[in-house]
């Protein structure tokens, strides 16, 4: 049997309902049109005169069957009522002004009332007496299945304080309250405009600004705090979030504005507080769509495509339309992952994503012979520092020799701009990852000034949730009930987001002029022991109570700081205040190339320790024998 001629299944509830519905309207109308009598003469019946009650009989039928009609029309029949809103409402007024102008047509211009009009406050009358009859059966289930829901929340477990008295903050609450499946109850409302303060969102009060966050937190035995403000600045919510970490509580937040402009308000997009929030510092502000000009209709290669600043190198650059988009990764998993999604996202992307290691010299020639790339972003690396520290010739046959045969086959292919991504631990280095990134460095500012292709490096700290970051290791510890373990308690690092790193290379390429290291000023730095403690208070646990933090002492390599820069470097600015650029530091290349090659071929052999030949080369690099 063909769909079109398939029957959909008889609802009998709905023809319960739809005509239980009728028989109310019918008796709504003609009770409306008695009491319009009834009222107009202080409720005696007696006093109507028989000239005004005999033509309001007569053309009742005539009034019932109209206004019904009306009614199908304007769908009071068809409407879900336990949702109904403000156009149903309007749907209900207006059908019951045009039964209202039925009955003037009717009484009125046909003189059903013989020599005698009906007195013009009649249909006043009858129109308010219709309008509340005709509320109470739409909106009466509506309000009865709120109180229940209401009821239900009372048991709910999860309090909720909303922190912002906003448009947004009125979206998600109306949500929560209004919902069958939410199991949250709001308590209370605080806003920092005092002129809000007393007042009601959805029959929650505003009980005052962030000073009595903590106060009502406790008074309220609160569980969870949602933080609706999308449009406040990084510093505010900074601000905000070290008051709430007190509390114990669970911390969710809107995303961001866009959320709001896009109606995109919801509870569905809450999300959990994230460190980053505690961060306080604006993101790094890019024109993006400037700097991206020049990728627009050329073909890019981004190297460890599959990674986390790989793969958002890729997202942002497949939104600005390449010629084609080669994704290039020795993991198969990671590149497959991303394909997937920029294929999803972008239809019309010419993306090519190859497998190979950056290692192989023949492998590498045969893609840049054959694809041509004119913009390279160098971001295959291995960059775990303690793994390095135990596979050193890894790190340099992967970092180095990586980079220098993708740089030589950039040159002989006539690639315009190879961006390379460095690390803030490649400023005097104590391990053989940051060591292996300096001859990075190196290799980069020697190729600048003997082929045309403009060569620089892009040098930035820790990236948030990148892999290998230190949080997704702290909540993975917290999840499993702890404990989180820090090396040192005065370790510090600098930190920014992976949008911020991916912004920065980005710029890079457009400010790129050729030999250039271009570093990131990402302000103040920040102690690993005080994100481990604010991570645990924003999961909703009490640090050394719940989850307790313990000091493995530093790892092979590791240091309490990272530098930026080198002293001999300086700094340069440039258009963008928090990009700056270090003079490059002057070098014998043609002993550097033969210290370089001794290097390459003492990792091929696998030797024990090649980190003299390190120092050679690195002379800032020190390690522990």
């Amino acid at each position: 049997m063909s769909k079109d001629k398939e029957r959909k299944p008889f609802n009998v509830k709905k023809l319960y309902r739809r005509t239980a519905l009728i028989i109310y309207d019918i008796i709504s109308i003609i009770a409306a049109s008695y009491l319009a009598l009834v009222i107009r003469y202080n409720f005696s019946i007696r006093e109507i005169p028989d000239y005004f009650l005999r033509p309001v009989t007569r053309f009742l039928p005539i009034g019932v069957v109209t206004t019904l009609l009306i009614l199908f029309f304007f769908r009071m029949y068809s409407s879900l009522w336990a949702f109904a809103g403000e156009t149903e409402l309007q749907n209900l007024l207006i059908s019951c002004f045009c039964s209202t102008i039925v009955q003037v047509v009717g009484l009125q211009f046909f003189r059903i009332s013989g020599n005698r009009a009906v007195p013009g406050s009649y249909y006043f009358l009858y129109l308010f007496c219709l309008i509340s009859l005709i509320f109470i059966s739409r909106f009466s289930y509506r309000f009865l299945r709120s109180q229940k829901h209401k009821n239900r929340n009372r048991k709910n477990t999860i309090s909720v304080m909303v922190i912002g008295a906003g448009e947004a903050a009125n979206t998600i609450i109306k949500e929560i309250v209004n919902s069958n499946f939410s199991t949250m109850v709001i308590r209370c409302i605080i806003d920092d405009d005092k002129g809000k303060w007393g007042r009601f969102i959805q029959g929650i009060k505003v009980l005052g600004g962030r000073d009595k966050i903590i106060e009502y937190a406790e008074a309220f035995e609160i569980d969870e705090i949602i933080i609706a403000m999308p449009s406040a600045t990084r510093q505010t919510i900074s601000e905000i979030l070290d008051i709430c970490k007190e509390t114990n509580c669970k911390l969710r937040s809107l995303p961001g504005m866009y959320q709001l402009v896009n109606g995109e308000v919801s509870i569905a997009k809450l999300r959990d507080v994230e460190v980053e929030d505690l961060l306080g510092r604006e993101p790094v502000e890019v024109d993006i769509d400037s700097i991206l000009g020049y990728v627009s209709g050329k073909r890019v290669l981004v190297t460890g495509g599959g990674g986390s600043i790989g793969s958002e190198l890729c997202r942002q650059i497949a939104s600005h339309k390449p010629s084609q988009l080669i994704l290039l990764d020795i993991y198969e998993n990671n590149a497959y992952d991303v394909q997937q999604e920029l294929l999803s996202k972008y239809p019309g992307l010419n993306l090519t994503v190859l497998i190979a290691s950056v290692r192989n010299t023949a492998r590498m020639n045969n893609i840049f012979e054959t694809y041509k790339p004119e913009i390279v972003y160098h971001a295959a690396a291995h960059k775990h520092v303690p793994l390095m520290e135990t596979s050193p010739n890894e790190a340099i046959k992967n970092n180095v020799l990586g980079t220098w045969k993708t740089a030589q086959a950039a040159a002989m292919n006539g690639t315009k701009r190879f961006v390379m991504i460095s690390t803030d631990k490649a400023v005097n280095p104590t391990n053989i990852m940051g060591a292996s990134k300096r001859i990075c460095e190196m290799i980069i500012q020697t190729f600048n000034r003997h082929f045309d292709t403009e060569f620089v490096a892009v040098r930035f700290g820790n990236v948030l949730g990148s892999n290998g970051s230190v949080i997704p290791l702290f909540k993975k510890q917290i999840m499993e009930g702890g404990p989180v373990t820090v090396t040192h308690p005065d370790i510090i690092r600098y930190f920014m987001t992976i949008p911020e790193a991916v912004s920065l290379v980005l710029q890079a390429g457009a400010y790129a002029k050729g030999g250039e290291i271009f570093v990131l000023d990402m302000g103040k730095p920040v102690k690993i022991l005080d994100l481990a403690k604010n991570l645990i208070r924003l999961s909703g646990y009490k640090v050394d109570e719940d989850i307790k933090i313990e000091f493995t002492g530093l790892r092979p390599g590791e240091k309490l700081y990272e530098e930026l820069l080198m002293d001999e470097e300086g700094l340069t600015e440039t258009a963008n205040r928090s990009i700056f650029i270090g003079r490059p530091i002057e070098l014998n290349e043609d002993e550097f190339f033969s210290d370089l090659k001794e290097l390459k071929d003492a990792a091929v052999r696998e030797d024990v320790d090649i980190r003299p030949l390190v120092k050679k080369i690195v002379d800032t690099y020190t390690y522990s024998e």
